[in-house]
């Protein structure tokens, strides 16, 4: 029976010869918004950007990022102020009308009766919008 004891004890020996080493796991992010390797974002921004199935309407047609040029924008924008211009006008018993590309507006006031009519050059299609009781003397 003397060779289980020498036999654990060779055991013993061959263990003592190796050691144990352990060391933390340490997390490492690969994005770098959260403090990864910066050198990563390259790629993730190609991934990204092969990933996006939207159209970016701005770089396709050279307009601004609204979808409408600045020459469209400023012309819109007068005649907004222009028609504004005509109606605040009624208020003084004027009268007029707007030419534009699109349409044409005539604004007519008859004893309190506002008569809008739009004309759509296009189409030649009219509409006519009414409203009773305004006097501009009360």
């Amino acid at each position: 029976m003397k060779t289980l004891p020498a036999r654990a004890a060779g055991f013993a020996l061959a263990l003592a010869g190796f050691t144990a080493s352990a060391s933390e796991l340490v997390y490492t992010p690969v994005n770098p918004s959260f403090g990864g390797n910066p050198l990563n974002g390259s790629t993730l921004l190609g991934s990204a950007q092969a990933q996006n199935d939207t159209s970016d309407r701005s770089r396709s047609s050279g307009s601004s990022r609204f979808g409408t040029s600045a020459i469209d924008r400023f012309t819109s924008s007068l005649q907004s102020r222009l028609l504004s211009q005509l109606l605040s006008d009624i208020g003084d018993g004027n009268t007029g009308s707007l030419v534009t590309d699109d349409f044409i507006v005539e604004i007519v006031d008859a004893d309190g009766t506002l008569s809008v009519v739009v004309t759509d050059r296009l189409t030649d299609e009219t509409t006519v919008i009414e409203v009773n009781g305004l006097n501009p003397n009360n």
